[in-house]
């Protein structure tokens, strides 16, 4: 029996940023902790050509947006790329769930046939709603999921496999 693409995509997108939101929190519980300048952590980046912790969580809300909208076929919000601390990371991640989870799981599923097109890195894609769910929505979110966990690790703080994976 084929997975829903309402299950496949807007379910997965809320786990992952809920999962998101936890690191975060752990994170500010290092800063603390350390004395360090929550600041130092929200800054942070892997390397210099990447964007910071801040900027990965806002592409992660993106993606999320991004990625559940083009499937509904509905408008997705812009939010500015201006957080700067926790508190604001954590209101992102919780306008981005508001978001999500207000979505009609009838028109995730209508999508699934839906030609979307997007420009990303100069380059144009055409995609079906379910290859652009697996081929590019979900990579996309878990990468900059992903990146922001192993900026967090990088800064020391104790993060394992299960912090990024959540509770079941």
């Amino acid at each position: 029996m084929p997975i829903p693409l309402h299950t496949a995509s807007t379910a997965i997108f809320l786990r992952g940023l809920t999962n998101l939101a936890a690191l975060l929190e752990k994170a500010e519980a290092h800063a603390a902790a350390q004395g360090l300048a929550p600041e130092t952590l929200v800054r942070a980046r892997l390397a210099p050509d990447m964007r910071d912790l801040a900027g990965q969580v806002q592409l992660a809300s993106d993606a999320a947006k991004a990625g559940a909208g083009r499937l509904a076929g509905v408008e997705r919000p812009s939010f500015p790329d201006v957080e700067t601390s926790f508190a604001e990371l954590h209101e992102r991640i919780r306008k981005t769930i508001d978001y999500v989870q207000g979505i009609d799981p009838a028109a995730t599923e209508a999508g699934a046939e839906r030609a979307i097109s997007l420009t990303a890195g100069g380059r144009d894609y055409h995609f079906t709603g379910a290859t652009y769910l697996t081929q590019f929505a979900l990579p996309n979110f878990f990468f900059h999921v992903t990146t922001a966990y192993d900026i967090l690790r990088a800064q020391g703080v104790a993060l394992g496999k299960l912090d990024y994976l959540g509770s079941f």
